[in-house]
């Protein structure tokens, strides 16, 4: 496949200026995307405004494991669109109990609490692990404390930020909630000295995402495991980007052989279609919560139950997981090839990798501007980090043609 087969022949970009402009007047600056203007997708692919197609190769940050448009996903909600969108939890729907059960049964746990968003999703389980140390553990009341790592990313909101070592996303930000403490991502004696008689919890990404796709050391997440179980702590597993098939297996704790006591789950769930996340758990765990504690007016409406339903049935013949740990190994040896030629270090699990290029030859920003100009969306963190998360579903000459792309721009990066 030629970048002209797969970029479509230049166009006026008026369109495009229109559509730039307008959002830069209207929307706060809260993001700063590429100058792009997408119209329409199908499977790994995306058409802008003026008619070009791009391979997309960041998947909504995972949301689109499935790609754009998968035909049971939009069959669907499509369906369900049709039948009843909203009922608040002031009801029982006919699409909740479906979904919450396999959803279990696929995490093999008992209850599914529903939210909409990851940060939603994280915040649940916050609350769920200090109301378990306050009512299983005997933790005192207002002395509740979690344990999280550097380098997180679990959402940006107030409570969220507070823990985070990020500082765009902290400065200007506070008062910060208190009951949180930080230890280094991977060392497992460091996290086991943070926990104390008033510790409930560990939250961790059994793959640091927005870190740039940072791998822990093999045997950390069965060590996190051990010490949990042994100082009687909950191990939160913030799966939101690793979960649902993306690095290989159904969720990343899955590597090491781990169940932790709480998935958080996000993104993908709702098949690129509508917000959908949840916090999946025990009855002992979950059991905590009761009317009144907590809520969400959207949380498992029907029409997310019913795009949630279909995407837990996709996940059940194993096809996505296999196909992601097989393609996987294949984008993993491509750009391990690129290593010396632009190429620091590459990181990856599944079809998800972080790559870091070398900065006296490009940034990251730099490398993703000149990726679409040769039809590929990719997005990039920390300065000089790319990160690649392509749909499942992309084909193996489409993930060499990704590849192909990534070697030209580094061959002629500073020329």
């Amino acid at each position: 496949m030629t970048t002209a087969e797969a970029h479509g022949t230049p166009h006026p970009d008026s369109t495009t200026r229109h559509h730039v402009s307008l959002a830069e007047t209207a929307t706060a600056h809260n993001y700063s995307p590429l100058p792009v203007v997408l119209a329409s997708g199908q499977g790994a692919w995306v058409t802008d405004v003026e008619g070009r197609r791009y391979l997309d190769c960041l998947a909504g940050y995972s949301a689109l494991n499935f790609g754009h448009a998968h035909p049971r996903l939009t069959a669907a909600a499509q369906e369900q669109l049709a039948r009843l969108t909203l009922t608040s939890r002031a009801f029982h729907n006919d699409r909740l109990g479906p979904f919450c059960r396999d959803l279990a049964d696929l995490a093999g746990m008992d209850l599914v609490l529903p939210m909409n968003t990851g940060a939603e999703a994280v915040e649940t389980a916050i609350k769920v692990a200090r109301k378990w140390g306050a009512d299983r553990k005997g933790v005192a009341p207002d002395r509740a404390d979690i344990i999280v790592a550097d380098g997180n990313f679990h959402g940006r909101t107030t409570t969220i930020v507070s823990f985070s070592t990020d500082p765009v996303a902290r400065d200007g930000f506070g008062p910060f909630t208190p009951g949180f403490r930080s230890v280094p991502y991977g060392d497992s004696a460091a996290l086991e000295a943070a926990v104390d008689e008033n510790t409930v919890a560990v939250l961790l990404e059994p793959v640091q995402g927005e870190a740039g796709v940072v791998i822990p050391p093999p045997g950390y997440l069965q060590a996190v495991r051990e010490v949990c179980s042994r100082k009687n702590v909950l191990f939160l597993a913030d799966e939101i980007q690793s979960g649902l098939g993306r690095t290989g297996t159904t969720f990343a704790c899955d590597a090491e052989g781990v169940t932790p006591d709480v998935y958080i789950l996000g993104k993908a769930l709702g098949g690129g279609i509508v917000p959908v996340s949840a916090v999946v758990s025990r009855h002992d765990v979950l059991g905590v919560i009761r009317p009144g504690s907590h809520g969400s007016t959207f949380g498992g409406n029907p029409l997310a139950a019913a795009v949630g339903h279909a995407v837990v049935e996709l996940l059940r013949s194993g096809e996505y997981q296999a196909r992601a740990a097989a393609l996987g190994e294949r984008l993993r040896g491509r750009l391990e090839d690129l290593t010396g030629r632009g190429v620091v270090a590459v990181r990856s699990r599944g079809l998800w990798a972080g790559i870091d290029l070398d900065p006296a030859l490009t940034t990251g920003r730099q490398a993703c501007l000149r990726l679409l100009d040769r039809g590929v969306l990719a997005k990039d963190t920390h300065g000089s980090t790319l990160r690649l998360a392509p749909p499942l579903v992309i084909e193996p000459g489409q993930l060499d043609w990704m590849c192909d792309q990534l070697g030209e721009v580094l061959a002629r990066a500073g020329t």
